[in-house]
């Protein structure tokens, strides 16, 4: 690049931004923008969009973008403003690229591609004096420094050159409209790492639309933009650049600098002649060599650059908010249909429903059917020591109804929790996020768990074992009466299932005076061994253990759906917190462009 043409040089792309630029920044100023911008980036990074909503792709690859831009130039360019100016050369496959960056540099430095799509790591030329910029802690940190070619798109393979000139490197980048989604991903990344975007098109492709996508996000952002229409025909250069001038000018590009580079022989060493690419290379070195001109391109495209990351966050925000906003429905849809269960479990299992069928004929069996029953249905007033002696049952008949009571319980949990895991289950397939999300479970949340049966099981076996508990240790000062001995302790603890499930006497019509006669008679069996007060105590207990064993068995089948949406990791705080972190960039750039330039104390040559 030392050519010794006079020629001035063309002015380096200076877009204007949406505020005045500002002087160069202080240490100050620079130490609480590098913070505002970490913050930042950790807000992005933490932000989670699993959740297949409208418009959550897009988001999801902006947010990744913006983070690689944070960590690969944006905050390593703020901390190090005295860096090289970094010339990343893009374009189409098949533009020249290669061929004009070992032009520019006057030898081969970079292989051009043979085979579509090339893949090997970018390459970046460099002055041997600016070696220290590009180590590892630096620019593009992912990518691994390496000094020799290598086909590892991770790896930056970096190569110094005495012909560059001091203070301006240049960066070989993979084709943006490669067929390989590596190659383009990386080329994204290293144009979103420049300070100047140098946009290699052909005059045969200048109108693709993939370049101009690229193009329209440097504009967005100001970024400094300069256009090299390569491998032009000399007789189209005329019709072709006064199209491509107002095509970029439409697009808030007009004034980016244009070369043309005509179409023409290269040598044996993959060179072009000189002079085709003298304009280019004048106009590189006198960047290079003006240290005002390198600052106010690196200061545009890194003001355009954060003014831009602050300004798409809050888009991020947003579809965080959307992903909150899912996860809080998708969860009480969820909890909605288990709450219902719940409740209609322990309406079920108080208000008489399951004192009918097998549980009531076995009860009936065990306190004597016929006179007694129907008496009570309208005498209930009877006195506690007829109903004592009425009762015939023996041991082996209670244990008749501690099974039915079982089996009716059981029966109960599992239809309610069968029904909850339909309703649960029909809300989450009423949208796509609910619907990805069972896709993805892994097992059939429509049903019950496989194993909800033998926990039910087990679950009513150990109710009934407090049951038999409470009244055995109730009743320690008792077990020697005649009435205690009459009816045992199994007897005693049916009784009191009994009484639990007509807690609240809900059924109506004919039950209501069965369910209501049966669970007076056991009221009052109870109460001729324990008195009236320790009666409601072991009612009361015994209805709240069985309560929670029901809560315990149905929340664990909710879970299977909450624990999905705790699994997406998604915390309701994070829009916010981006929001407050873009806010806090916003404020320290609007601060730094009300304060007046700082003044050189240098001329307006190179320092």
């Amino acid at each position: 690049m030392n050519d010794n043409d006079d020629a001035t040089p063309g002015q380096p792309a200076d877009q204007q931004p949406a505020e005045p630029t500002p002087g160069r920044r202080d240490d100050d100023t620079t130490t609480a923008m590098v913070t505002a911008l970490v913050r930042l980036r950790g807000a992005l990074q933490e932000a989670r969009l699993p959740l297949e909503l409208p418009g959550a792709a897009e988001q999801r690859a902006a947010r990744a973008e913006m983070v690689d831009q944070l960590e690969d130039y944006v905050i390593p360019r703020l901390m190090t403003l005295d860096a090289p100016l970094l010339a990343v050369v893009g374009g189409s496959t098949g533009a020249g690229k290669s061929t004009l960056v070992n032009s520019l540099v006057g030898t081969r430095v970079t292989t051009p591609g043979v085979l579509r799509p090339t893949t090997r790591s970018p390459v970046l030329v460099h002055h041997p004096s600016d070696a220290k910029w590009f180590g590892q802690d630096r620019l593009l940190p992912e990518l691994e420094r390496v000094d020799r070619q290598t086909n590892d798109p991770a790896a930056l393979q970096l190569v110094p050159s005495p012909v560059m000139a001091p203070g301006l490197a240049i960066l070989d980048a993979p084709d943006i409209d490669s067929v390989e989604e590596q190659n383009r991903v990386l080329a994204a990344q290293l144009l979103a790492a420049a300070d100047l975007w140098l946009f290699v098109t052909s005059a045969a492709r200048y109108a693709d639309q993939v370049p101009w996508d690229f193009l329209r996000k440097a504009a967005e952002r100001s970024a400094a933009v300069a256009i090299v229409l390569d491998r032009t025909p000399p007789e189209a250069v005329d019709t072709i650049t006064t199209h491509l001038a107002r095509m970029l000018a439409s697009r808030g590009l007009k004034d980016s600098p244009l070369f043309v580079v005509e179409e023409g022989e290269v040598s044996d060493m993959g060179l072009l002649a000189s002079s085709s690419v003298r304009e280019i290379r004048q106009w590189l070195r006198a960047l290079a060599e003006d240290q005002e001109a390198r600052q106010s391109v690196v200061q545009q495209t890194l003001d355009g650059a954060i003014r831009t990351l602050a300004r798409r966050t809050h888009a991020v925000a947003d579809a965080a908010t959307e992903q909150v906003d899912a996860v809080r429905r998708l969860r009480e849809d969820a909890n909605e249909a288990y709450d219902r269960a719940v409740t209609a479990v322990g309406e079920a299992s108080a208000d008489g429903t399951l004192l009918r069928g097998e549980v009531l004929a076995r009860w009936q069996e065990f306190v004597g059917t016929g006179e007694l029953l129907r008496t009570l249905e309208t005498r209930v007033g009877w006195i506690r020591d007829r109903v004592v002696n009425a009762v015939k049952g023996k041991p082996q008949q209670a244990e008749r109804v501690t099974v039915a009571v079982e089996s009716g319980l059981e029966t109960l949990i599992l239809e309610h929790a069968e029904a909850a895991a339909e309703r649960a289950d029909a809300s989450w397939h009423g949208t796509a996020a609910g619907q990805a999300l069972l896709r993805d479970a892994g097992e059939d949340l429509g049903r019950a768990s496989r194993d909800f049966r033998r926990r039910a099981e087990r679950a009513v076996r150990d109710w009934q074992s407090d049951v038999l508990d409470m009244v055995r240790t109730e009743g320690a000062e008792k077990r020697s009466t005649a009435r205690f001995l009459a009816f045992g302790v199994n007897g005693l603890s049916v009784a009191l299932m009994i009484v639990v499930f007509a807690h609240t006497a809900g059924v109506t019509g004919a039950e209501a005076g069965i369910a209501g006669g049966s669970a007076i008679l056991g009221q009052k069996l109870l109460e001729a061994v324990f008195g009236d007060q320790a009666v409601r105590s072991l009612a009361e207990r015994a209805r709240q253990r069985l309560e929670a064993s029901v809560n315990d068995l149905l929340d664990s089948e909710r879970r299977r759906y909450t624990d999905l949406l705790d699994s997406l990791q998604i915390a309701p705080e994070s829009p916010e917190r981006m929001r407050a972190a873009a806010r806090k960039v916003d404020d320290l750039r609007f601060a730094e462009a009300q304060r007046p330039p700082r003044v050189s104390g240098g001329g307006d040559d190179a320092p």
